[in-house]
């Protein structure tokens, strides 16, 4: 059975920067497990999976563009401090906020001063190229229930399982 639409799959895999730096990886814990076609993973490696089946070992190189996307320097702004009135804002801290069109985004702190605080609302591995290291561990049809919720029941398709 191959990976296309939904099929629940599960990988392990390992991704690195283009300089070789591992920046997460599920070996010697539980594999990823989703539902293929349902945006759960970034669009190259999507894309990377599919067609493959069970037992496929697979490198797959992922422009920026393609999984986390590029940076934008207008998402980096300073807001004042007073914003954050009775809060000790620390460096690396992450809050919700709205962004420049109104929606709400995750923002990072990238720097506190007296009078200001300075947050990022690019995603952290945006502007990234990623290598993925990857391992197709299994592919089975997804239930209807499964389908219906949008989100996997286990391995074998039963939750608690």
């Amino acid at each position: 059975m191959s990976i296309q639409a939904e099929k629940v799959v599960a990988i392990h895999y390992t991704v690195a920067d283009k300089a070789g730096n591992e920046l997460d990886s599920s070996a010697g814990g539980e594999p990823l497990v989703f539902i293929f076609g349902t945006g759960a993973l970034i669009h190259g490696l999507e894309q990377a999976l599919l067609g493959k089946t069970v037992g496929d070992k697979f490198k797959a190189e992922v422009p920026a563009a393609e999984a986390y996307g590029e940076r934008h320097d207008e998402l980096t702004q300073a807001v004042p401090r007073n914003l954050f009135e009775g809060m000790d804002v620390q460096v690396g801290m992450r809050f919700r906020a709205a962004g420049p069109d109104g929606r709400e985004q995750s923002v990072i702190v990238l720097d506190v001063t007296e009078d200001e605080v300075v947050v990022d609302g690019n995603h952290p591995l945006s502007g990234i190229d990623l290598t993925f290291d990857v391992e197709v561990i299994l592919v089975r049809d997804a239930t209807d229930e499964e389908l219906a919720h949008g989100h996997v029941h286990g391995l074998d398709g039963h939750a608690g399982h």
